[in-house]
Formats: structure tokens, C-alpha cells, sequence
């Protein structure tokens, strides 16, 4: 295909679509250098090797899928026309997206009541790791959830249609690898030690 093709809103679309997979990418690289790092780190005499990821993670997983779904829901019905029912979908997205956060932190919170923080002498070098890693994930739902208000705003206004959905579907994009990658790091967390 030919990418200097097509009229100026395509082109548009495309040029969006490209920058969108190449902020994806360079996010997939670093996680990619982290997770190294945690595997490189994990050789270390004083790693722990039988820690238990909290179950309020579980949890938060288990939600953020379901938020995919929502999204997923909510692409559906705006393409059947369906406006109120997106709008209700997106809605619900977003709560999912907050308690996922919200879960998030209690995950921090169960790993602090087995006494170990982030920093400082009752850190440890696998759970420092394990708070970077989770926390620097919730700056990018953080962002997600920003997409998502602008979607739902836009949505409210009524400027998507089955025809018109180049935000809605670029928000749909980074939702759904933010959720993808949080399964990856979950697991990656779970069964790495």
C-alpha cells in the first residue's frame, strides 16, 4: 500500500496510527530492558527467591482484562450506532481502569505490610524492582485514563460514528497494549523468580 495515497483525513489517520506504534514499541523496548534487568538482577545473593506477588495484583489483572472487553463492548455498539450503549461501555472502561489503580496500590500496600518498601533499609533489590516496574505501568494507564475521558468527552459530544472513530480507535489501541502489557508483566512477575 502505498502510503502517500488517499485523501488528506487518511493520511492523517495513518500518520497517527504510525506515531501511536512507535510510542508502543519504544514502551515495549524499555519494559523489555526492565523485565533484563529483573532476570540479570535475579543471579544476586540477596534476591528473594520465594516471595508471593500479592493477591490485590491478581485481582487488578483480572480487571484490567475486563476492561478490555468493555472497550471492546463499547467499539461494538458505537459502530451499530448505538450511542448511549458506548457511552455506557466507555464509562464502565474507566471505572475498571481506576480500580485497577486502586488495586494496584493495595498490591504496595500487602508488599509494605510484609516489610518491604521501596527504598531505604527495609528495601530489597527484587521488590524495588517490583515497584518500579508496577508503578512506572500505572503512569501509563494514568495516561490511558486520559485518553479514555477524552474519548468519553468526545463520545458525549456525539463526534464518533461507524464511520468517524480515528481517536476512539487510536484510545482503543494504547487501552488495550497497556492491558496486554500488564498480563505480560503479571506473569512475567509470577513465574520469574
Amino acid at each position: 500500500m502505498d502510503l502517500t495515497q488517499g485523501t488528506k483525513e487518511e493520511k492523517i489517520g495513518r500518520a497517527k496510527k504510525m506515531m501511536l506504534w512507535f510510542g508502543i514499541i519504544s514502551l515495549v523496548m524499555s519494559f523489555a530492558g526492565w523485565t533484563s534487568a529483573f532476570v540479570v538482577s535475579s543471579s544476586r545473593p540477596d534476591w528473594l527467591k520465594d516471595f508471593q506477588l500479592p493477591n490485590a495484583f491478581l485481582i487488578s489483572t483480572a480487571v484490567i482484562i475486563l476492561s478490555s472487553i468493555t472497550f471492546i463492548l463499547a467499539k461494538k455498539t458505537l459502530k451499530a450506532g448505538n450511542h448511549k450503549a458506548t457511552l455506557l461501555w466507555l464509562l464502565t472502561t474507566l471505572v475498571l481502569g481506576i480500580v485497577f489503580i486502586y488495586n494496584q496500590f493495595l498490591g504496595f500496600q500487602q508488599i509494605i505490610d510484609l516489610g518491604y518498601n521501596f527504598t531505604g533499609p527495609t528495601s530489597n533489590v527484587t521488590m524495588s524492582y517490583i515497584y518500579l516496574i508496577a508503578i512506572v505501568h500505572i503512569l501509563h494507564v494514568i495516561v490511558g485514563l486520559i485518553c479514555l475521558l477524552v474519548v468519553i468527552y468526545n463520545q458525549f459530544k456525539q463526534k464518533y460514528s461507524a464511520s468517524h472513530m480515528l481517536g476512539f480507535e487510536l484510545a482503543a489501541t494504547f487501552w488495550h497494549f497497556i492491558d496486554i502489557l500488564w498480563v505480560y508483566l503479571f506473569l512475567f512477575l509470577y513465574f520469574v523468580r
